[in-house]
């Protein structure tokens, strides 16, 4: 192996440990601080200086993305005017793996008399931070990745996931749904799987419909002038009953024996996949893709088909 491979699985392994570590560590403080962030009145305000404020900048962003609004204070800045940002409703979350950063010192006192909640996130629990805070997270590891032991590594990448974990906690305690990130990621190809419905893209005219005592003569007949490689198989009162594909005709005709004259009912693949109109197409794309099929069938709440949903619609969408 290599010295660059050798180096890269040795950081892997030292990260993932802390990891680990942190997981295990995990107790009533945690659970305190979520407490903390979902009973905020006002917004969550996280700060921190160097790396660490660039964690606390994704942190924020994480957590504004998923229910629970939040901004980053920079420390130097808020010393020169931007410590009014905090309000009186406000919790403030403070990240120093020292927990003494001189910049954001001044920050604990103004916290403190103001009478704000403060989460400290620390790995030095003698710390000033540490003392400050309502509620004391510890992100200490035992070892950073960087083999001088001075750029922070595993400690940054336990302080990712520590928010990441507060976030996710924080959007079950919302019962926030894919229909809310929706309206926060309107944008690219993450706002089309969040905003496009089945009933956008899904096929509603011309359906290919066939009751269930059809003879199979003239049932491929609507299947070859329908051209959309599936017949939909119903009852009497138009409710599905199953579905019969190209692929179907393929397999029967290899089987070698007259079946023209039977009734579809006979070869139909009963109790189809389906969806509602309502369902996101990326559901409906991920249920193709689970299943290994090409097209869904589209049924209301009385299972009667209403319209045929196809891959392509989807894909063609922009929905991947």
């Amino acid at each position: 192996m290599s010295a660059v491979l050798q180096r890269a699985k040795t950081t892997f392994a030292i990260e993932i440990e802390g990891l680990q570590d942190m997981m295990e560590r995990l107790d009533h403080a945690f659970e305190d601080a979520v407490e903390l962030l979902y009973g905020c009145q006002g917004k969550v305000i996280i700060t921190g200086m160097g790396k660490s404020g660039l964690i606390g900048r994704k942190i924020a962003a994480t957590l504004t993305s998923t229910g629970t609004p939040s901004i980053f204070l920079h420390p130097a800045e808020s010393i020169h005017g931007d410590m009014g940002v905090i309000g009186p409703n406000d919790t403030v979350m403070a990240i120093s793996f020292s927990g003494e950063t001189a910049e954001l010192v001044p920050i604990l006192g103004h916290v403190q008399a103001a009478g704000v909640p403060l989460i400290g996130v620390t790995g030095n629990a003698n710390s000033a931070l540490a003392r400050h805070a309502s509620v004391f997270l510890n992100i200490a590891v035992q070892k950073e990745a960087c083999p001088l032991g001075l750029s922070p590594t595993t400690s940054s990448t336990v302080t990712l996931a520590l928010g990441d974990a507060l976030a996710m906690c924080l959007l079950e305690k919302r019962n926030f749904k894919s229909e809310n990130f929706a309206v926060f990621h309107p944008g690219g190809s993450l706002g089309k799987k969040l905003t496009i419905c089945v009933k956008d893209v899904m096929v509603t005219s011309q359906l290919p419909f066939v009751v269930d005592t059809m003879l199979m003569r003239d049932a491929l007949e609507e299947l070859s002038e329908k051209n959309l490689g599936i017949l939909v198989v119903v009852d009497k009162s138009g409710r599905l009953q199953g579905v019969f594909t190209v692929g179907d005709l393929m397999r029967l005709v290899k089987q070698q024996f007259n079946f023209l004259d039977n009734k579809i009912s006979q070869y139909m693949v009963p109790h189809p996949k389906i969806i509602s109109r309502n369902d996101l197409a990326a559901k409906a794309l991920h249920i193709m893709e689970t299943h290994s099929i090409t097209c869904l069938i589209v049924a209301d709440s009385d299972n009667i088909p209403v319209g045929i949903i196809q891959i392509y619609h989807i894909l063609r969408a922009g929905v991947y």
